[in-house]
């Protein structure tokens, strides 16, 4: 029995199948795509180390803002992409042509439209799989995904460049247009050109929604995809437990000391020291790489008043250590901007309550405008960087 031939591009015979939709689709999913771009790089550069132009500590609810609209355009891609690549679907089985320069150009063309689509898949869905904490995979996620993010935008431009003319003449023309249609597209289909795009905005809108409750409180009730809802101990998701993080019993021991250090000088503070110095409060934002985010009422001594204790210069880096003996983020640098804003607290109450151990007890670090992988719960030790 023969095995049946592949079809080809005279097969797709419906008008949906158009340039003019490919175009539309394609110029609101660049912009999404672009969008998630360019937040994809703030937060990396937020989370390095090494930072020629220190991340700014203001606006507080930046690093929210931005990570929002990264998860919020990266889940828009998705019907959008899903609706482009049907569009021009029938393109993978044109007939390759004859001559040797234009199969050349040909052969490129189709390449490079290979790397986006691939690279295009692999970020969306490990990033969607990044925002339900789930990790399918041995390699690390935040260089690989940023690695891939150059790979997909480069070859974007690319595709852009190519098909400029097409892109431009389809979209100065009306979406019935027949100019750029393939020449057996000519069969009419249940659904009209508009009506296919009012349900790809339609589609593309509720896959906000079902996330953006992550980031906008009152959208939390209609965002049912969204992994956070809000809920909480003390009001505030949790992303790792102090039972996971294995703290639960070096947390809450009697034993514990806050170790403050620069050089040779050291100050040890217990927790009821700790609530003894002068306290303050402030309202900030926590967000997550994951693009949920919340705002708390955090008390507690300013991080600026403990490396006085020490005599710390103004504007030093501090390492700031965990409780938790394994992980990536048992350590984290807090830059001297951070170090140095009026803001930045050392945490011991959150809304009015002692901060719960999920939440960091016995104490954690909240500074303005930061990325809450970095806001260190458990936190045992200070070091001044000299």
């Amino acid at each position: 029995m023969r095995a049946p031939s592949p079809p080809s591009d005279a097969s797709f015979t419906t008008r949906l199948r158009s340039a003019a939709v490919a175009a539309r689709v394609g110029l609101v999913l660049g912009i999404c795509f672009g969008i998630a771009f360019v937040t994809g790089l703030i937060s990396h550069y937020a989370q390095n180390v090494d930072q020629p132009v220190p991340f700014p500590t203001s606006p507080s609810w930046g690093y929210r803002v931005t990570q929002g609209l990264h998860v919020v355009t990266g889940t828009a891609c998705v019907p959008l992409l899903l609706v482009k690549l049907w569009t021009v679907y029938p393109k993978l089985f044109q007939r390759p042509p004859g001559d040797v320069r234009r199969l050349t150009l040909e052969v490129l063309e189709r390449a490079s439209i290979g790397v986006l689509v691939a690279s295009a898949i692999f970020q969306l869905a490990s990033g969607l799989a990044n925002v339900t904490e789930w990790y399918p995979w041995d390699f690390s996620f935040r260089p690989t995904h940023y690695a891939l993010a150059w790979v997909a935008i480069g070859s974007l431009l690319v595709h852009v460049a190519v098909k400029l003319p097409i892109i431009r003449g389809a979209l100065g023309s009306d979406v019935d247009a027949t100019t750029y249609d393939r020449p057996s597209a000519t069969r009419p289909a249940a659904l009209s050109r508009r009506g296919l795009l009012r349900a790809t905005w339609v589609a593309t809108g509720v896959a906000v929604l079902a996330v953006a409750g992550n980031t906008v409180p009152f959208l939390r009730r209609a965002s049912v995809l969204a992994p956070h809802s809000g809920g909480g101990p003390q009001d505030l998701p949790v992303t790792k437990s102090a039972f996971a993080a294995g703290v639960t019993s070096s947390a809450t021991s009697a034993a514990y000391r806050l170790e403050v250090v620069h050089g040779d000088r050291s100050v040890s503070l217990s927790r009821e020291q700790l609530l003894g110095m002068d306290q303050q409060t402030e309202k900030l934002p926590i967000a997550c790489v994951e693009g949920w985010s919340a705002s708390g009422t955090w008390t507690g001594v300013r991080l600026r008043t403990l490396l006085d204790l020490v005599d710390a210069p103004a504007g030093s880096d501090v390492v700031v250590t965990s409780l938790q003996e394994r992980g990536a983020f048992r350590h984290s640098t807090l830059p001297g901007n951070f170090a140095a804003d009026h803001r930045t607290t050392l945490a011991l109450a959150l809304n009015g309550e002692p901060l719960a151990i999920d939440h960091g007890y016995p104490a954690r670090i909240i500074a303005p405008n930061r990325p809450g992988v970095l806001q260190t719960k458990w936190v045992t030790r200070l070091e001044v960087l000299t």
